[in-house]
Parts: structure tokens; C-alpha cells; sequence
């Protein structure tokens, strides 16, 4: 999907002018995410879990670390990017059926890049989970796109935002868990722990529930109508500067919210609460804003070309790295597997578990990352 925008020219001092406009690709939605997607990499993938620090660590229950960010700062810019590439057909007079058509070709090719992923290498068919990283992003891009196609106004999903929001909250703290007791939060006697074990394919996560499951899905749809939000803004006609400081108020007003949400709704990715769902779209907000700002307004890109590099490629890149951490899995004759033997090697030069743990994720990165770059530079890009 091509993201494109309409932006006023800049002047020498990097401020956008009222005059003139040509479009161009959003460079700075490649640049964020690209971030994520590398965030992903460092943060699936650390030399050893047991040591990893603990901000590349997701919270246990309650809370907020920077590794919670990454998932939803994705479906977020798969919400702008539907936004710029859906208005740019339409406003090219393609009709609403072929861009269904498309839209669905593409959530069944991402669906099935999530099996090909959750059962590689071993292919154990019994063990299969159905749920998952990819999953998600294939729902919550056919959701999305399907409401963005029959609401098209930003107030109207806006109001179907917060209206599924507010009745996410109201289900989780007052219905009842069959079989449990009454609602609660707790993991696995919730009532969405209750629906994955009742009504989830394939094998759940966590014995009893799964982070990925199918009423979290609801709250995570929004994540991706907020990133809609923001294409609309994006692809307004008011100036870059308004556009910026939108985004930077709007951000500081979701976490505000999110923060007064989690007094009685906790922020928690594992149940994708609410206030989750504000307080990361918040902060992708005024991620997205300094971006727009520096790259696309200021025009600073010099240091961009390695995040592009894994933003335009960033499904691409997803697989890779879930595919090629399987050679470093494999055991040799000590009983012993690749990864381990390279951490240990890592850690024996007086790195420290913490230290060499993140050296070799970012190893990994880089790994991964030179295929990517030679995808870049030859101009090859993976249509899905």
C-alpha cells in the first residue's frame, strides 16, 4: 500500500509555506515505521529473554513499557496508510467493490503468511496457533478498511471510536465470566480469557487465554481507526504547522485520558484496555507529529535510509526475521543451539548477561536488515 500525501512546499527555514503544493510519499510514515518494525525485531529476538532489560520487556499484567508501544504503534500507521491510499483511489474515481476486492486479497495473503509463521519450521499442524502478531494486523486491516470505506467522515469514526471503546470497558467490568464468578480483570478468569478458551482456534498462548484474542481484537480495531484519525488530519488543507500541533495536542489529550481511564480500567496490552488504547495511540501521535515535523517540514533525512529500508518492506521484513531466528534454533552436537552459543560467546567478553543479551538482538537486526537494504537499494518492494 502506497502512502501518499499533499503537502505545501517548505521554505529555507524548513517552515511550510501557503503556497504551491506537490505530493509526495510520506516519508516520515516509512521512517516510524520502519522504527517499529526494527523495534519488533530487537525486542522478539534477545540473546537470552531471561536477561533482557527491562524496558524491552513487556509488562507482566498492568502497566506500560516502551515494548508495549510497538504492536499498536503498527495497526496505528496501518490506519494512516489505509486513509492516504484509499482517499488517493478514490479520489481517482476507483469504486468501492475492487478496493473490497483488493482489501480482502491482501488480509487472506497476510492471514496466510501467519500460518506459514506459526508453523514453520516444524510444521505441527496440532500445535498451531491460529492467533497472533500477524493475525491481528490482517483483522484489523479488513475491519478497518471495511469502515472506512462505509463511514468516510472522520466524525463518524470518531464517534464509533469511542462508542467501542466505552462498551469494550462496560463488557469486561460487568459481565459476568461463565464457569468463573463475576467480571473481573485477572489473567486468565476474565472474560476474554473465557472467550479464547471457548471460541479460539488452535492452540492459545497461555494455556487459558491469549494476548491476541478474539474480544481484545475489538479495542485493537480501534488502535486502528486512531491512525485513520490521523491520515484525516494528515491529508487536510490546513497548514503543516496546524497539522503538527494537532497532533501533538491530540496526543497529549489521549494520554491524559488514558491516565484518567486507568484508575478504573487499567492500562494492560494483554487485555488491550481501553486506556491501552488511548494512551498508545497518544504517544504514536506525537510520535508520528515529530516525525512529520522534522523529515517531511525540516526536511532533516539524512539519517532515514535504514528505517525506510525496513518500512517499505516492513511485512517483509516481519517474516524474515521469524524465519531466519529458526537456523540460530537448531541444535549441534553439544546440545546446544547457534543463539546460545553466540550470546555465551557475547557475554564471556565481560559484556554482562543485560549488555550481551541486547548486543545480540541488535546483531540480529543488522542481519536481518541486509537483504532488506538490498531490497532497498535494487527498488524491489513486496506488494501484499
Amino acid at each position: 500500500m502506497q502512502d501518499t500525501l499533499t503537502t505545501q512546499a517548505p521554505s529555507d527555514k524548513g517552515m511550510l509555506k501557503d503556497s504551491s503544493t506537490t505530493s509526495q510519499r510520506l516519508l516520515s510514515l516509512d521512517v516510524m515505521r520502519g522504527i517499529t518494525i526494527a523495534g519488533m525485531i530487537v525486542v522478539n529476538t534477545p540473546g537470552s529473554r531471561e536477561y533482557a532489560y527491562p524496558p524491552l520487556r513487556h509488562a507482566s499484567w498492568d502497566g506500560l513499557t516502551p515494548t508495549d508501544l510497538v504492536f499498536p504503534f503498527f495497526l496505528f500507521m496501518v490506519g494512516v496508510s489505509i486513509t492516504l491510499a484509499f482517499n488517493k483511489r478514490l479520489a481517482k474515481g476507483m469504486s468501492k467493490t475492487p478496493l473490497v476486492t483488493k482489501t480482502v486479497k491482501r488480509t487472506l495473503i497476510i492471514f496466510a503468511l501467519a500460518m506459514f509463521l506459526a508453523l514453520f519450521p516444524e510444521f505441527d499442524f496440532a500445535n498451531l496457533r491460529v492467533a497472533g502478531v500477524l493475525t491481528r494486523i490482517a483483522v484489523v486491516y479488513l475491519i478497518c478498511s471495511l469502515i472506512f470505506l462505509q463511514v468516510r467522515t472522520w466524525q463518524g469514526i470518531a464517534i464509533l471510536s469511542a462508542v467501542l471503546l466505552v462498551a469494550y470497558w462496560l463488557v469486561m467490568v460487568l459481565v459476568p465470566v461463565p464457569g468463573v464468578g463475576p467480571a473481573n480483570l485477572e489473567p486468565g478468569t476474565n472474560l476474554a480469557a473465557w472467550l479464547d478458551r471457548i471460541a479460539m482456534p488452535g492452540r492459545l498462548y497461555r494455556e487459558t487465554w491469549d494476548p491476541e484474542g478474539l474480544l481484545s481484537t475489538i479495542p485493537a480495531v480501534v488502535t486502528g481507526l486512531t491512525g485513520i484519525l490521523a491520515g484525516y488530519l494528515i491529508q487536510s488543507k490546513k497548514s503543516g504547522e496546524h497539522k503538527i500541533i494537532w497532533m501533538m495536542v491530540t496526543g497529549t489529550a489521549l494520554c491524559a485520558l488514558a491516565y484518567l481511564w486507568d484508575q478504573v480500567f487499567p492500562i494492560n496490552k494483554n487485555l488491550w484496555s481501553s486506556s491501552y488504547v488511548l494512551a498508545s495511540s497518544g504517544m504514536a501521535a506525537l510520535l508520528l507529529g515529530s516525525m512529520y515535523w522534522l523529515i517531511d517540514v525540516l526536511k532533516y533525512q539524512r539519517w532515514t535510509p535504514f528505517f525506510v529500508a525496513f518500512g517499505m518492506n516492513a511485512i517483509t521484513a516481519y517474516v524474515l526475521h521469524g524465519v531466519l531466528i529458526s537456523a540460530f534454533l537448531d541444535y549441534d552436537g553439544d546440545g546446544k543451539t547457534l543463539k546460545v552459543e553466540s550470546y555465551e560467546a557475547l557475554a564471556s567478553l565481560g559484556l554482562g548477561m543485560e549488555l550481551a543479551s541486547f548486543v545480540w538482538s541488535l546483531l540480529y537486526l543488522l542481519l536481518c536488515f541486509i537483504p532488506i537494504w538490498i531490497m532497498y537499494k535494487k527498488k524491489i518492494i513486496v506488494k501484499i
